[in-house]
């Protein structure tokens, strides 16, 4: 495992103290568990928007018909 030392605000280190306390866990593991969340989220968005813009250099777009739908689809549901 490696080993990272970095800066937080005050604010972020209490509550994360808070944290390690209330749930029984250690600062580290509940650092590497939400780093690890936010770099999966991160990564799954990067990799959508680079798909996006394959499909968009391929001229792979919606036809009117299919906005249309969805849209119509989220008015529906709406309300």
């Amino acid at each position: 495992m490696s080993v990272m030392s970095l800066r937080i605000p005050e604010d972020v280190a209490d509550t994360l103290a808070s944290l390690a306390k209330a749930t029984g866990r250690s600062k580290s593991f509940l650092a590497v568990d939400a780093l690890r969340e936010y770099l999966t989220r991160e990564a799954w968005q990067i990799e959508e928007i680079q798909k996006a813009l394959k499909e968009a250099d391929a001229g792979d777009f919606a036809t009117a018909a299919e906005v249309k739908a969805v849209a119509d689809k989220w008015r529906t549901n709406a309300g």
